[in-house]
């Protein structure tokens, strides 16, 4: 049985959602029926669809009392809105229903988890959000909670690990049917710590292991991690807080960390071997992955920064969204990605030069676009090489975005300082990249509100939101002396 809360969130929904056109939300990301997204949750594939869950407030464009929207696809670039599946509306979620994920069931149900939050008031009078593991089973449409919420809550915990700080549980399901789950948490130091839990039927919980920790060394508390193999390594995906730059590898502020370790199941440890940034944008955070049907590992994040958000213009119906499924590899210890695959059936036009010599800004007939797949291989040439190439994208007569790279050094940039934002936030980021002698690969995806830019086969990548007006729709190549360049430019096509 439906509450009045979750009702009265999908007639909002079912009634204002009319209110958006098509034209004026992304052509192939996904962002929110109505109101406000963040962390994707539950992304999983589920009777023949995948579905993606986001943390979701219905009645503005500012966060609020979280509830879960609801998506699904059958190819990861088209989505049908559901509606809402998750609202605040029982005793252990009183006050948000948080991030969590979902997994298949043996008998077929459908399993949510996700953190319910409870605000009270601490012994200084302040608000304090305590924060427990709850469940919801359901068919891919309609969910009902466990009468016993919540089934991991604090009484579990070590004394030095917060009752305030413990969220965003990531579930899978043991090849004997039984299930484990990673959960983020505080402790006493101040630092984020991951938690291992293991269940035989998803209701009952106990704590095995302590993943890994912080250590006040790569942020606060680390939240919405995920747990998986890939190409014979173990993935533990965290989301640090409140940064300190790491030289071009962290950034200040909010991150998304990639451990690569090894994994002893029977012992439930998990040896850390690197550590490394998975986007090095302006706009990723709160990344979550699942299996597809075809044993790739797939992974969405919010492609949105909270430092950011009081950017966002002021007439928007919607706000935030996810980026472009990727597809994960390891190769040399770290994580490659790259746009699922899918996005070539979108491929319309094609536009294509070789070996173009660029000196001074240049603009190539048919290159141009807001909806584009635009690849440009650039390589030095005599003894008057390059010493920077610049890419502008979303370029009109006051705006642009631009993305360059710097032989010397093998960095690039990504700057939006011209792209229309309305407030003095960091638009700007850096990278090291791997140096081939002066050739560098830029694969940008553009979707009206959004660029992701995959570099050298997608061993970093940069995403950033645009606010450009969408009558900005140039590209131009410039260069700091000589280079030679290929293009190849697909418009993208729903």
């Amino acid at each position: 049985m439906h509450s009045y809360t979750l009702e009265q969130a999908r007639a909002y929904e079912s009634k204002y959602a009319a209110f958006i056109s098509p034209q004026e939300r992304p052509a192939y990301h996904l962002t929110p029926m109505v109101g406000w997204m963040n962390d994707p949750n539950g992304f999983c594939f589920y009777q023949g669809q995948y579905h993606l869950f986001y943390q979701y407030h219905p009645y503005s464009n500012q966060w609020g009392p979280m509830h879960w929207g609801h998506a699904v696809s059958s190819d990861l670039l088209h989505w049908t809105y559901l509606p809402a599946a998750l609202a605040p509306d029982s005793p252990a979620d009183r006050s948000g229903c948080f991030s969590g994920s979902a997994v298949t069931l043996p008998d077929g149900r459908h399993l949510l988890m996700y953190t319910g939050v409870l605000r009270t008031k601490g012994p200084d009078g302040l608000d304090v959000d305590i924060q427990n593991q709850c469940l919801a089973f359901g068919d891919g449409r309609n969910y009902e909670k466990y009468s016993k919420n919540p089934v991991i809550d604090g009484s579990t915990l070590p004394a030095e690990f917060s009752r305030a700080d413990f969220r965003d549980p990531k579930l899978w399901v043991e090849p004997d049917g039984s299930l484990r789950c990673v959960v983020a948490n505080r402790t006493s130091d101040g630092s984020g710590a991951i938690l291992l839990f293991s269940s035989p039927d998803g209701t009952a919980w106990k704590l095995e292991s302590i993943l890994d920790r912080s250590y006040n060394e790569y942020g606060r508390m680390w939240e919405c991690p995920d747990f998986f193999p890939l190409d014979g390594k173990y993935i533990l995906m965290v989301n640090p807080q409140d940064m300190s730059s790491l030289g071009t590898e962290f950034h200040n502020g909010n991150n998304t960390a990639c451990i690569v370790g090894s994994y002893d199941a029977q012992a439930c440890r998990f040896s850390r071997e690197s550590i490394s940034a998975v986007d090095h944008g302006l706009d990723f955070y709160a990344a979550q992955t699942t299996l597809a049907p075809d044993g790739r590992r797939i992974m969405v994040a919010w492609m949105q920064n909270w430092d950011a958000l009081g950017g966002q213009p002021t007439d928007q119906k919607w706000f935030g969204q996810m980026t472009l499924p990727r597809e994960l590899h390891l190769k040399d210890g770290r994580l490659i990605q790259t746009p699922v695959r899918e996005i070539e059936a979108l491929w319309g036009r094609k536009v294509s030069y070789s070996g173009v010599r660029i000196h001074e800004e240049t603009t190539l007939q048919g290159v141009y676009g807001r909806t584009i797949d635009l690849t440009v291989n650039i390589r030095p040439q005599g003894e008057d090489s390059y010493s920077l190439f610049r890419i502008k994208f979303a370029l009109g007569s006051q705006h642009y975005t631009s993305i360059s790279y710097r032989p010397q050094g093998s960095e690039v940039h990504l700057n939006r300082d011209h792209s229309g934002y309305n407030r003095d936030y960091n638009h700007r980021r850096k990278c090291q990249v791997r140096n081939q002698d002066g050739c560098v690969k830029l694969r940008i995806l553009l979707d009206r509100f959004s660029a992701e830019i995959f570099v050298n086969d997608g061993e970093q990548v940069l995403s950033s939101v645009l606010y450009t007006p969408l009558t900005a729709d140039g590209i131009s190549f410039v260069a700091d002396g000589n280079a030679i360049i290929d293009v190849e430019k697909y418009e993208i096509l729903l």
